[in-house]
């Protein structure tokens, strides 16, 4: 079994309860820890400063050692953000299939994301989109550029996603939005967090809005046809039930919105597990539910229900119902 919930005394992210219901209180942005002379933070630039460089975040028997997972994953996204920032909008695009773009700024966002995160964890393998890779009890799980639609029209919703996988579940992961100046961040047991575009760092918090005054984001299975009449008896649902839908377009960056408590629940189906893997985990971590349509916690597989303690259920119903 893998042992990714240390002790984080030390760390920018606590230890807390995991039966708990949300996370517990996280340190304040240039707060000093009196044990260790440290002061708290998160930087995609400085990734020391996102946890402890002698704590363990996760050890499983028999591999080295990841330290700091999180921080890690902010940084590779941050690199892989800044890739698609230099590249501007006018790439030229190639087609995985109908609505399915890659350009090669995903393929240059991966290989830094891939290039830091081999040198950073030898021996770890990284999976991603476009360049494949190899899955092992423990990998990186890596979508370079999610919202590639957006990206080719200029509707600067996109994002990067880098998630950590161990034992068949998300342990640490961060969703860095490169227009927006925004990172979210987190690890299993130790909660989450948000840097904003002006440097100010904020835990993250589902809503606790209830479900008739809920805003759910939603994408549609558009390259999965079969699946329309499952998904708008559903969406149908959704709108009579909850106060309106959004529809973005870049599901990482949605789950992130969640676990911020700028959306109180998300829906979608036939996603990929590196759309979902890291925003899961950081929507899990401030106290969110996440589970696929049937209410397991198999959300990897892509058909993924996400939300507040009062929405979820409402989701899980309505998915049932459809």
């Amino acid at each position: 079994m893998p042992l990714c919930s240390a002790e984080a005394a030390a760390s920018g992210f606590p230890s807390r309860d995991p039966e708990a219901g949300a996370p517990g209180d996280l340190p304040s942005r240039g707060a000093t820890d009196k044990a260790t002379g440290r002061t708290h933070g998160l930087s995609t630039t400085d990734p020391v400063r996102f946890g402890s460089a002698e704590r363990t975040a996760c050890y499983r028997p028999g591999m080295e050692p990841i330290r700091d997972p999180a921080a890690l994953a902010a940084r590779a996204a941050g690199l892989g953000g800044e890739t698609i920032r230099r590249a501007g909008a006018v790439v030229p695009v190639s087609t995985k299939g109908v609505g399915d773009y890659v350009t090669d700024v995903d393929r240059a966002s991966e290989v830094a994301i891939t290039e830091f995160l081999r040198s950073a964890t030898p021996g770890t393998h990284v999976v991603g989109e476009e360049l494949g890779g190899t899955t092992a009890d423990r990998y990186w799980l890596v979508d370079p550029l999610d919202g590639t639609t957006n990206f080719v029209h200029g509707f600067p919703i996109v994002a990067v996603s880098v998630a950590l996988i161990d034992g068949g579940r998300p342990v640490a992961g961060a969703v860095h939005a490169p227009f927006l100046g925004e990172t979210f961040a987190g690890a299993r047991g130790r909660g989450a967090r948000v840097e904003r575009a002006d440097g100010s760092i904020e835990p993250l918090r589902v809503s606790d809005r209830p479900a008739d005054r809920a805003v759910v984001g939603t994408g549609f299975p558009f390259r999965n046809k079969p699946l329309l009449p499952r998904y708008l008896r559903a969406m149908t649902a959704a709108l009579e039930r909850f106060e309106d839908l959004r529809r973005p377009g870049a599901a990482a960056l949605d789950l992130a919105w969640v676990a911020a408590g700028v959306f109180d629940g998300f829906f979608e189906l036939a996603l990929s597990p590196w759309d979902v893997a890291a925003g899961g985990l950081l929507i899990e971590e401030a106290g969110g539910v996440v589970t696929d349509w049937d209410g397991s916690a198999s959300y990897l597989s892509g058909d993924i229900l996400a939300g507040n303690p009062d929405v979820h259920p409402e989701l899980l119903r309505l998915a049932a119902a459809g």
